[in-house]
This record gives C-alpha cells, sequence and structure tokens, in this order.
C-alpha cells in the first residue's frame, strides 16, 4: 500500500500551489493595466521594479538586516545581474504581454528552461547532455504551437511578440544562471532578490523621462501597480521560498512550473482571452520540457536542515 505524505509534505505542496496560483496573476495585472491604462511598458516595468525593491529592502530592514549588507565588491555582480539581465527581463516580459496577451506571454516565458539548457556549459561549465537537448527540443516545438509560428501569416502580423516573447525566455534563462552563481557568494537569497529589483530598477530608470514616468493619473490604476508588485511579485515569492522547507526544490520547481496553465485558465475568465486547441498542446509541449529539464534520475532530494539553515532557491517562475 503506497505511502501517506507526511504533514510537512502536503504544508509544502499546498504552499507552493498557493504560490503559483498567486504567481499566475502576474500577467493579468499587467495585461489589464495596458488594455485599461495609459503606460509604457517600460514604464510599468520600472515601476514595478522600484516597489518591489524599496518593498523588501523595508522588509529585511526590520526581519533580517544582515540580508542587505553587500560589500563594494559585490556592485559589479548587481549591475550586471540587475542593470542588465532583471532588468532586460523585466521590460521585455512586459512588452510581451502587450503584444502576446497575458496567456501566450506566460507561456513563452517558460521557454527559458530550454534556453538554460544551452547557456549552462558556457556560464556554469554544465554537461549537455540527451535529456537536456530533448527539454529544448520539445521546449522550441511548443513555442511554435503557442504563437502559431506554423502559419506564414503570423510572422507578418505578429513578429514582434514572437521576438520578445522568446526573448523573455532567453533573457530570464540568463537571471536564472546568474542567480545560481551568485548562491555561492551570498548566504541569503533575499539579498540577491532585494538588489537585483533595486539595480534593475536603475537600469529601467535610464529609458524614463519625468513626463512618461506620470502618464498613469488615475489613482485606482497606480493602486492595481501597487498589488501587482507586492502580490504576485513578492507574495508568490515569499509563498514559493516557504514551500522549500518542506519540499525538495525539485518538485517545488515542478508545481511553479504550472503557472502557464493557471494564467491561461484566468485569461479566459478575466480577460476573454481563448488559446486555440494546439496552443493549448504547445503549452503542454513547454510544460514537459521543464519536467525533462528538472529531471534527472536523482533520487528525490530530502531536506535534513532546519528551516533557519535552509537558503532557499531562486523559484523558475520568470516572473
Amino acid at each position: 500500500m503506497p505511502s501517506q505524505p507526511s504533514n510537512s509534505t502536503s504544508q509544502g505542496l499546498l504552499i507552493a500551489l498557493v504560490g503559483t496560483i498567486i504567481w499566475a496573476t502576474t500577467g493579468i495585472f499587467i495585461d489589464y493595466l495596458f488594455t485599461h491604462y495609459t503606460i509604457a511598458p517600460l514604464t510599468l516595468a520600472f515601476w514595478r521594479n522600484l516597489i518591489i525593491a524599496l518593498t523588501l529592502i523595508g522588509i529585511l530592514a526590520v526581519v533580517q538586516p544582515t540580508a542587505l549588507k553587500i560589500t563594494r565588491r559585490d556592485v559589479p555582480f548587481f549591475l550586471v545581474y540587475g542593470f542588465v539581465g532583471l532588468a532586460v527581463f523585466n521590460g521585455l516580459w512586459s512588452f510581451s504581454v502587450k503584444y502576446n496577451g497575458a496567456a501566450v506571454a506566460t507561456v513563452l516565458a517558460y521557454s527559458s528552461p530550454g534556453f538554460t539548457v544551452l547557456l549552462a556549459p558556457l556560464m556554469l561549465g554544465e554537461t549537455l547532455t540527451w535529456r537536456k537537448l530533448g527539454a529544448v527540443a520539445l521546449s522550441l516545438l511548443g513555442c511554435v504551437l503557442v504563437v502559431k509560428a506554423n502559419e506564414a501569416a503570423t510572422w507578418a502580423l505578429n513578429l514582434q511578440g514572437i521576438l520578445t516573447g522568446l526573448g523573455t525566455g532567453l533573457a530570464f534563462a540568463f537571471y536564472s544562471l546568474a542567480g545560481c552563481w551568485s548562491a555561492q557568494r551570498f548566504a541569503s537569497s533575499w539579498t540577491v532578490t532585494a538588489y537585483g529589483f533595486l539595480f534593475a530598477s536603475f537600469g529601467l530608470a535610464l529609458t524614463q523621462t519625468p513626463e512618461v514616468l506620470f502618464t498613469m493619473t488615475e489613482w485606482d490604476g497606480w493602486l492595481i501597480l501597487i498589488i501587482l508588485a507586492i502580490g504576485p511579485s513578492l507574495a508568490g515569492f515569499g509563498l514559493y521560498t516557504l514551500s522549500l522547507r518542506y519540499l525538495p526544490a525539485s518538485l517545488a520547481s515542478l508545481i511553479a512550473a504550472l503557472e502557464p496553465a493557471f494564467t491561461a485558465v484566468m485569461a479566459i475568465f478575466v480577460l476573454n482571452q481563448w488559446l486555440e486547441a494546439m496552443q493549448w498542446f504547445g503549452a503542454g509541449l513547454i510544460l514537459a520540457a521543464v519536467v525533462v529539464a528538472q529531471s534527472g534520475g536523482q533520487k528525490p532530494e530530502t531536506n535534513h536542515q532546519s528551516p533557519e539553515q535552509i537558503t532557499p532557491s531562486p523559484p523558475i517562475s520568470p516572473e
């Protein structure tokens, strides 16, 4: 008779699932802002990153001030990680939602595991295996079906959407690999997250002018933007991090990979955006690629450390 999951495992699964559902609203919020308010993609990305950074720094200053300590030697890393990597990703992500809609943009962002597989040998010296190459092939095929790239008319009508969607996956792959490297350098992942978003907002600030920053004048639009930054981003990341106290990182990551499906379902009811049958199939292939890329034939790891000793891994969610 199969053993029942422990209470801690069940609790971890529930926390990871709730965090993923919250994450899945990111594209919905961004799409809603573009549809109902006047705000440019890069401006939205700037304010979102700045609000996230300031909120997280304020929280850490109270509950974990040691996580805010960095040295002058760390600045070059954050210039690359946040100023370039995260800023580029968030800028492309906002454009992708604008051009593709919330559902398709979120699915395309999950092409990142495929790009990660290709970049990891160069950045981290990892071995490229046939299993990983299979994940890349599944991911790319799924992207073709999701954006309807198999139809000639799509290239003429939505070339920008295709390029920004795939660019989002590539930028997040770079961001993820840099995050993996940073785990050896910083004791807390919250240090990397807080300063990553702060430096990203510095980078995005270079694309703004005073006139562009405040084109959205409605107070409810700003409220939605604040909810977007603090809710899906910080709450989603926080719950994912909490779930890692009870679950192996591989299992938590696979639960997070359900995000595109949740976003696609929400988009039907909130935004009236429907995926066609072939697009759903393509989304399934991308999800399968994530599973293949995450699995390596290893035994599931278990957490033998106390919650205070565990340094959380960065989430798989692109948002």
